[in-house]
């Protein structure tokens, strides 16, 4: 039985990827939930069981907090990062990381692995620089690593502060408040995500793999909206004050050709599929509080 350790086991992609694994009988070793492990601290990670493959989810991860932490989360997900990696080096471990959208302002689409990689926050910076702590241990200790780049994973149970959650839970409202309406971004559901993990656990055909994951479709914030309301029968409607972030990016798209080559994985549900999922969810949950 492959023994697997899960940072950030407790987190959104954690629950579910602990649930799917768990059913697949491997053996999971967690760091979240009463296993509350310093993952910055490695004296704490050392001392972790060994095995045959680390996934490392546990980072802080939402982009305007990174603005006011930004020592916060460089010291969090670096050091966590190189501590991981000089685990699996001892032990003989295989490293899947999740990294991020790391391409900044698209120069072209849909993007591909190789595009150019032009971070535009803290956030986003802390996760290249983990990706080249990575290639690193790769190149000098011949550590196995997977590199996930996932676009905007959606489902059920994410963060109420997410773009989806957010509009979800304004349904009931007369208006839905958002900002600009313009931005297209594309959209992968959680379960297509652990999907593509379970088919990396065995994969080893490089020692290095680079991997978008995405649905190669961007859908922009006012069809997102207008979908939600259709799908929901909600009376709501949107209202946007067409204030525009600074340096906002206006379309994402993830080519995903080299994931469908190399791990013959492609995403299974619709955004429309997914939408849906996750309102069926909200109103069971609501009818059970």
């Amino acid at each position: 039985m492959k023994k697997i350790l899960i940072t950030g086991s407790s987190g959104f992609i954690g629950k579910s990827l602990v649930n799917f694994l768990n059913s697949k009988f491997y053996h999971i070793i967690e760091t979240g939930n009463s296993k509350i492990i310093d993952l910055c601290k490695w004296n704490e990670v050392k001392n972790i069981s060994t095995a045959d493959v680390i996934i490392h989810l546990a980072g802080k991860n939402f982009v305007p907090d990174s603005f006011k932490n930004p020592l916060q989360y460089y010291n969090n997900n670096i050091v966590s990062t190189i501590n991981i990696l000089e685990k699996a080096k001892n032990d003989g471990s295989k490293v899947i990381f999740f990294s991020t959208y790391l391409y900044g302002n698209p120069l072209y689409l849909p993007i591909n692995e190789n595009h150019p990689k032009r971070p535009l926050n803290p956030y986003t910076q802390s996760k290249l620089l983990c990706e080249e702590l990575c290639e690193a241990y790769n190149r000098d200790f011949g550590v196995p690593v997977t590199i996930f780049r996932p676009f905007n994973i959606y489902g059920p149970g994410q963060n109420p502060s997410f773009f989806i959650p957010t509009i979800i839970n304004q349904i009931d409202n007369e208006l839905i408040q958002l900002n600009d309406s313009r931005p297209k971004r594309d959209f992968i559901y959680i379960d297509d995500i652990v999907d593509a993990v379970w088919r990396s656990i065995d994969y080893d055909h490089h020692n290095f793999n680079l991997f978008n994951l995405g649905s190669g479709v961007s859908t922009s914030v006012k069809d997102i909206v207008n979908m939600i309301i259709k799908l929901s029968h909600s009376k709501a409607r949107a209202h946007f004050s067409d204030q525009i972030r600074q340096g906002e990016i206006l379309d994402t798209v993830a080519d995903i050709t080299k994931i469908k080559n190399e791990l013959h994985w492609e995403p299974k549900i619709s955004f429309a599929e997914g939408l849906e999922i996750m309102l069926k969810t909200n109103i069971s949950k609501n009818c059970n509080t």
